[in-house]
């Protein structure tokens, strides 16, 4: 089992994230770290389950997982999963909207709380990027302007190992299989891709090629 070399404690980081949160909506009802610590165990637990499966050693060094709450994937990543958690454990719903407004702030990115990713995903540079409601599977990895959205109110079913490269989109009633990266820049709608594929282009004109191995960001 790893342990966690965290540039902060859990104390100190709910009390930085509820002071962030303060400063860019000073309302009357202000948030402290310890009304966000009574959720940052359980989010904090997530993230190391997640982290301890990134073969990068700013998130994994061999040992321990890391995280730095100045690395900004890292902390979109720990913001999600507490506004996550605070929707899952049923906190009052503005502490929940302060947290995704917060990760929107800071890092560009539109990943709703009550949007259910896996247990095991990474950001990258995820300015742009809108990741909607649909079906997640583990190693789930997501770059810069990417989206998951619907067409229709259906959204699309992803399986493991799936790869949003920057600029991609995957919408409405697209099923993708296991081990699918979608190149950069094109665009899936409802329409399903295979296992072990890679896709280019878009609705009109588009190519697959075939993939045999998983990205080597991944522990498995």
């Amino acid at each position: 089992m790893s342990s966690v070399r965290s540039s902060l404690s859990l104390e100190a980081l709910c009390a930085l994230t509820a002071h962030q949160i303060n400063g860019l909506w000073p309302d009357p009802e202000p948030l402290s770290g310890t009304n966000l610590r009574s959720f940052g165990q359980a989010s904090f637990e997530r993230l190391e389950h997640c982290f301890s499966r990134v073969n990068n050693r700013y998130f994994f060094d061999g040992k321990d997982v890391v995280f730095d709450h100045l690395h900004g994937d890292q902390y979109a990543m720990w913001l999600y999963f507490l506004s996550n958690q605070m929707y899952r454990d049923s906190a009052p719903e503005t502490w929940s909207k302060k947290v995704f407004l917060l990760n929107k702030a800071l890092h560009g990115c539109d990943i709703f709380y009550e949007v259910m990713l896996p247990s095991i995903f990474l950001l990258v540079h995820p300015l742009g990027t809108v990741l909607g409601r649909g079906e997640y599977s583990d190693y789930f990895i997501a770059y810069q302007r990417c989206g998951i959205g619907s067409n229709h109110d259906v959204y699309p079913r992803l399986g493991p190992h799936v790869t949003l490269r920057p600029g991609s989109a995957v919408l409405g009633r697209s099923v993708l299989g296991a081990n699918v990266t979608i190149a950069t820049d094109s665009l899936v709608l409802d329409r399903d891709i295979d296992a072990n594929t890679t896709y280019f282009g878009g609705p009109r004109a588009h190519w697959t090629r075939a993939r045999n191995a998983t990205e080597s960001i991944w522990r498995t």
